[in-house]
């Protein structure tokens, strides 16, 4: 028997279709994207503990020198930053139908909502570096040890800083994928890539989801 015959025979046998989607350690595709999945958390997990390091730091100094921390607070554009969070919960929900629409095999609407989360991820840049032109709260800043404040800004750009970056990643992780369905590389039965690239943009989002009140709502807001 020839070798061709052979692997025809063992395919009968097995009485399944191979999927051209299933990489060739996974015994089915269901298999394939639990692995996808978890090793998204595992490094999400990773992240994770960076970023409780970086939150620990911050609210330890903050509780030491809370006078300066809330003079320079009050220094940030509040409504700018509430935007910002809109956005941020806006391309969630984007993200979301973006992963449904993978699920489904809908083309059209994965495209659709891929762009939508990215230009919502642009969006979030753009006033983010708009709103480093900062109001001069000089009344809030009247009796608040300089050095506190400076601290408070040290730990606001690498914070904020940081998080810019991961969006950035974020960004360029969707641009893949939306290139990806363009070709029409992902289908209902291969839309892990899609899912786990979810996973990654609604964990950035969470990060901004605390660091919105940590570093923007210190002390309270009073016309």
């Amino acid at each position: 028997m020839s070798e061709s015959a052979a692997g025809s025979s063992l395919a009968g046998t097995s009485g399944r279709s191979v999927s051209p989607a299933l990489h060739h350690q996974f015994e089915d595709i269901e298999q394939q994207r639990e692995a996808g999945n978890f090793g998204m958390w595992v490094f999400l997990a990773t992240e994770m503990l960076f970023f409780s390091g970086v939150f620990t730091g911050y609210i330890i100094y903050r509780s030491l020198y809370y006078s300066g921390f809330a003079a320079g607070s009050h220094v940030l554009e509040v409504d700018l930053g509430a935007a910002m969070t809109a956005v941020l919960l806006a391309s969630s929900f984007t993200m979301a139908m973006a992963v449904h629409a993978a699920r489904q095999g809908n083309r059209a609407m994965l495209l659709g909502f891929l762009s939508s989360t990215i230009i919502l991820g642009i969006a979030f840049l753009g006033m983010k570096f708009t709103g480093l032109n900062f109001h001069p709260a000089v009344d809030a800043l009247r009796g608040a040890p300089e050095h506190t404040v400076e601290l408070f800004m040290c730990f606001y750009f690498f914070m904020t800083g940081l998080h810019a970056l991961h969006m950035i990643i974020g960004i360029g992780l969707l641009g893949v994928m939306a290139i990806l369905a363009w070709r029409g590389k992902i289908s209902a039965e291969h839309y892990n890539r899609v899912e786990v690239s979810g996973l990654y943009w609604h964990f950035v989002d969470i990060i901004w989801i605390y660091l919105f009140p940590l570093l923007y709502l210190i002390g309270g807001r009073y016309k």
